[in-house]
């Protein structure tokens, strides 16, 4: 009970004025990504509102934004283009069911195999792909809305300068809003985007033959979109983390994140996840506990429903400049420097999370590759350390092989040329394989320690295994063919 009162005690006035901020930042991407998911703008606005109102209460990770955007709108649209959207509506419930499971089952701790290298390139990748969203805003348009956009920046980085009473994007938003009422001119305006809400959402319930063929056809796109949004989620609560210096609670994000996805699959919504920008500007503004990811949401309804003709007027250079700020928040420009600084491999992993991220737009595909790469590289580097002593004892007439690192798949064939000996050059002898200083850790180490074993003993020799600790020992006894007198 302590925890979940935590949350709550932060600075009410600031945390209401960085969930402001972060509900306009969620609007032109809400929106944007409801038309890549084949759905009306309401259906993703409504989503956000609901997501923001559970998982405040729910989540594991204060501070943090929420919202229908990211790539489970990108996974989703594939089933929306080909099926319709009450199918969508019955892949969010079953998405929200996984994810609940997810947490149940502690699937969050897969994430501790996520590399700095891949958190920095995930951070990147989504700086930029948020600047790049900005740019059909700025395409062929008048010189008006490139003013509004230098004057709304000006606003944003100027303002603090001298007063940070109230967080200056929002009177970045009011001071265009204002202006371009008060000299009309010919820029975009929210109302543009799309339609927007005109009254409270409503439970609803897909209307769909529940058989195994609508199973068959749901299931999957379900199941990678619980598994692509509890991954951004997750990775977006890991860089708050780092961001405030405290801990967050994945296994309740999970949960909580399940259980708001399935709330909105009851309201008519579509499945959401952490959204990294929005929560960086609300953690940058002082969003530190839950009444900002619940004032987000709330304020986005009351704007949506009770202040929708004021809404509607909002210039988009006014969102564009925030959202500008919050892409140049959310880059790591030391990893710019670290580059030349970082060991190579690092920053290879930190740039191909970058490269697949933006060319795919699917961050769980880009974070898959780094992780990925990161295995790669860090079973080659533990295999390249297996270093192989021969040392031949004369008066004794013994052959010794002290090995030293790490046995494992990858390493197994070096042990294998490590350890060719050949029978021409002395009669058979006693060879000894001292893995005093070495670990098993797989049946492919084991086999390849049986392999050099045959292969020895095949040619007259006499060998015996020393120095096997107690893993390495039970996995000789219970997967190889050796005599339990050689360990």
């Amino acid at each position: 009970m302590t925890a979940l009162l935590d949350g709550w005690k932060a600075d009410p006035v600031r945390e209401c004025l960085a969930g402001m901020v972060a509900t306009f930042a969620l609007i032109p991407e809400v929106i944007a990504f409801a038309f890549v998911a084949g759905v009306d703008p309401s259906v993703g606005l409504y989503a956000s509102f609901v997501i923001s109102v559970v998982i405040a209460f729910t989540g594991g990770r204060p501070a943090m934004i929420s919202a229908a955007a990211g790539s489970v709108a990108l996974v989703a649209a594939g089933l929306v283009h080909a099926h319709g959207i009450q199918y969508l509506l019955l892949a969010t419930l079953l998405c929200g069911a996984f994810q609940v499971v997810f947490g149940l089952l502690r699937l969050h701790v897969l994430m501790r195999f996520v590399s700095r290298s891949v958190r920095t390139g995930f951070v990147n990748a989504l700086a930029i792909l948020i600047f790049s969203a900005q740019i059909p805003h700025v395409i062929g348009v008048s010189w008006h809305t490139w003013l509004l956009i230098g004057l709304g920046l000006a606003i944003i980085y100027g303002v603090p300068l001298v007063f940070t009473a109230i967080p200056s994007p929002l009177i970045c938003i009011f001071a265009l809003t204002a202006l371009v009422m008060v000299y009309p001119m010919p820029v975009a305006r929210v109302a543009d985007l799309g339609h927007l809400p005109d009254g409270l959402p409503f439970p609803t319930l897909p209307h769909l033959p529940m058989t195994s063929e609508t199973l068959g056809i749901v299931l999957p796109y379900a199941l990678a979109m619980a598994m692509v949004g509890l991954l951004e989620s997750l990775m977006t609560a890991r860089v708050v983390d780092d961001m405030t210096g405290t801990p967050s609670d994945k296994r309740r994000e999970s949960i909580g994140l399940g259980l708001a996805n399935f709330t909105t699959g009851i309201f008519g919504g579509i499945a959401g996840c952490g959204m990294i920008g929005q929560t960086v500007g609300n953690v940058r503004y002082g969003g530190r506990g839950r009444l900002s990811t619940l004032v987000a949401g709330a304020f986005l309804l009351l704007l949506m429903v009770t202040l929708r003709p004021v809404v509607a007027q909002v210039p988009v250079a006014a969102l564009v400049a925030i959202m500008v700020m919050v892409s140049a928040s959310t880059f790591s420009w030391s990893s710019l420097r670290e580059l030349v600084t970082h060991p190579r491999l690092a920053s290879t992993i930190m740039v191909a999370t970058v490269v697949v991220v933006v060319l795919t737009h699917n961050l769980a595909a880009g974070v898959a590759v780094g992780v990925l790469l990161s295995g790669i590289f860090f079973a080659s580097n533990v295999s390249s350390m297996l270093r192989v002593d021969r040392i031949a004892e004369p008066e004794t007439g013994t052959l010794r092989f002290a090995v030293h690192g790490q046995i494992f798949f990858a390493s197994a064939e070096l042990l294998e040329d490590a350890i060719e000996f050949a029978p021409a050059d002395r009669p058979p002898s006693e060879i000894i394989i001292d893995l005093t200083d070495a670990h098993i850790w797989d049946i492919t180490g084991t086999a390849a320690v049986e392999a050099v074993v045959a292969n020895l003993q095949k040619h007259g020799h006499t060998v015996r295994l020393l120095g096997l600790n107690q893993g390495s020992a039970q996995l000789v006894e219970r997967h190889s063919a050796l005599p339990a007198a050689n360990e």
